[in-house]
């Protein structure tokens, strides 16, 4: 197996510190992004972005100035196998596992973090084992660099075996990327997964044979057996569309990518270390692109045209009857849109309440799903999108309306953060209901749990 310390892959590496230039490098770059967005660099909300941007990506892919010998080098130890030679245990073909290693990436394919659950598993040999918290630090070298799933995975074998010499190392990585909807749907698909997994592998010495008793051992200790144990690939690649990018469908409404914006995308590759014209990231800067523009600034567009007609019984002139009228709820209607801070997408669902008479029909979902659908596709921030939504929506809804979103923020698995799992609600409230406790506490109580992301 190749050294993933010597084959190439990587080009520049940075010294201990940062360059002079990396920061304002990516900050200028992110700022030809936003501007072909439509977006003025200097609004507030957006005027720190470029650097908050820089920042993270900085720190997310710092692995390219780190090395695995600085780490293993003074933390390999003793320690005796069994005496009487029957049997394996000890520093001497004990099998060690270190599993749940949580750790994310930025792809290779798209510039998006992604979650990394990462599991390993060792037959140490020559009487001496390694510091159990080194495993989760080599891990995070080769995860904060550009990456697929595959390749990261092997890099994380190779690097172990090299430096720690055992008779074998075996590597599960259990990796989440965030799916991206079809962006031609003005009604998202209800039923669409917001994330994608993949389960990869990787094996050296006594495990390079995926038949053998040791990978038995291993996975049975992992307990990936089932519907888990199919999932797994015991192959040199991942799939070829494990990014969603690489099939994703670009808005007709999109023109094609400015090739400023590409050139600024490649400039951002570049500033990190690597080179944007490998093969594999020779088409990332037009994907991010691709993707990113989406979330264009339409300041043309007017929601006025969703409320057209639809002015009915639920506007009321007067004082609200509340014992005639009962709170409707539609629930889970899903939408999308970019963080404003950190240009990174978050997801989630919208709920939405208000008063309706009895023997009146409800406004029809894809009424609310256009609007919601409007306000999430452009650069945002979760209060804001609820507020906006509220705002919309109340004068079709009678002036008494009750928005929660709930949402997962990119974010949150990266920039340092890593709180994978979490999730974000708001709430905007208008009319009785924002003086009608009984009236809230009927329309919450609605209001299912959130499913947690995959592979919590």
């Amino acid at each position: 197996m190749m050294s993933c310390l010597d084959d190439g892959r990587f080009h520049g590496e940075l010294g201990n510190g940062l360059s002079s230039d990396g920061y304002a490098s990516i900050e200028d770059a992110v700022k030809v992004l936003l501007q072909g967005l439509g977006e003025d660099t200097n609004r507030e909300g957006i005027r720190k972005t470029p650097f908050r941007v820089a920042k993270a990506l900085r720190e997310g892919t710092r692995g390219y100035k780190q090395k695995v010998k600085d780490i293993v080098q003074d933390a390999l130890f003793p320690e005796a196998g069994l005496d009487n030679k029957v049997g394996h245990a000890g520093g001497a073909g004990g099998l060690v596992i270190v599993r749940d290693l949580d750790h994310f990436s930025y792809c290779e394919s798209c510039l998006l973090p992604f979650q990394v659950k990462c599991h390993v598993g060792y037959v140490p040999s020559g009487q001496r084992v390694l510091g159990l918290s080194k495993f989760s630090r080599v891990a995070g070298i080769f995860a904060r660099r550009l990456q697929e799933p595959q390749h990261l995975a092997d890099e994380i074998c190779s690097a172990l075996h090299q430096e720690i010499q055992p008779a074998g190392v075996a590597v599960v990585l259990q990796c989440t990327h965030v799916h991206f909807p079809d962006i031609e749907l003005q009604i998202l698909d209800p039923n669409h997964q917001g994330w994608l997994e993949t389960i990869v592998s990787s094996g050296s010495g006594v495990f390079e044979d995926k038949q053998a008793d040791d990978w038995a051992d291993f996975l049975g200790l992992l307990r990936l057996r089932g519907t888990v144990m199919e999932k797994l690939k015991f192959r040199r690649s991942s799939d070829p569309y494990w990014c969603p990018s690489l099939s994703i469908k670009v808005s007709s409404a999109i023109e094609p990518a400015n090739p400023g914006m590409v050139a600024a995308a490649a400039k951002i590759i570049k500033s990190l270390g690597e080179d944007p014209l490998r093969k594999e990231l020779r088409e990332t800067p037009r994907r991010f692109v691709e993707w990113f523009r989406n979330f264009q600034n339409k300041p043309d567009m007017k929601v006025s045209g969703f409320l057209c007609g639809r002015r009915d019984a639920l506007s009321m002139n007067g004082e609200v009857d509340l014992n005639s009228k009962r709170v409707y709820a539609e629930l889970g209607i899903p939408f999308w849109a970019q963080c404003e801070h950190h240009l990174l997408p978050f997801h989630g669902v919208v709920h939405i309440g208000y008063f309706i008479l009895d023997g009146f029909k409800p406004i029809g979902r894809s009424h609310l799903q256009s609007i919601i659908h409007f306000y999430g596709f452009k650069l945002q921030v979760q209060e804001r999108l609820t507020r906006q939504i509220a705002e919309a929506i109340s004068p079709l809804l009678g002036g008494d309306v009750i928005v929660v979103a709930e949402a997962s923020h990119t974010c949150m698995i990266s920039r340092g953060i890593e709180k994978f799992g979490s999730n974000t609600s708001t709430i905007a409230v208008l009319g009785c209901f924002a003086t009608e406790v009984t009236a809230r506490a009927s329309f919450l109580k609605t209001i299912p749990s959130p499913a947690s992301p995959a592979g919590q």
